[in-house]
């Protein structure tokens, strides 16, 4: 009974998944370009980047929120090590955190922030880009 109900959560798990499709934007941090997935309704900021395997080099997920908050994340379902950036309505990075797979730690936007941007662990640091940077291409 213990093996059919995990294989239906599971399945379950998948089929969510496959329900959501999220559109693309580019967007531009100095001179580097992202190609972001855009998750910016309920079930697309649930969903995120939960099961994924990899992700490309400069790729990311951009979650857009109705309002400015001080919102959270964790790392419940995901398996990719990766560092998110808080982001406010100004396209100003508030700060970036490293995020650990499997966790459920939260993660949180120290001021306001009206996006938040998911890219591999580590790319914000390696590119120099910290707190003040400027976001361009956000949906509005």
């Amino acid at each position: 009974m213990r093996i059919l109900a995990s294989l239906l959560l599971s399945l379950a798990a998948l089929s969510a998944q496959a329900e959501v499709s999220f559109t693309r934007t580019a967007l531009q941090i100095g001179m580097y370009r992202i190609d972001a997935e855009v998750a910016d309704t309920d079930a697309e900021r649930q969903q995120g980047l939960m099961f994924r395997k990899s992700m490309a080099p400069n790729a990311g997920m951009l979650f857009v929120f109705p309002i400015a908050s001080q919102h959270c994340f964790w790392m419940k379902n995901t398996d990719l090590p990766l560092s998110i950036a808080f982001i406010d309505s100004d396209g100003r990075i508030i700060n970036i955190e490293d995020m650990k797979p499997q966790t459920e730690t939260s993660h949180c936007a120290l001021k306001p922030a009206q996006y938040a941007l998911e890219m591999n662990k580590g790319w914000f640091k390696d590119k120099g880009l910290k707190a003040g940077s400027k976001v361009s291409g956000l949906p509005r």
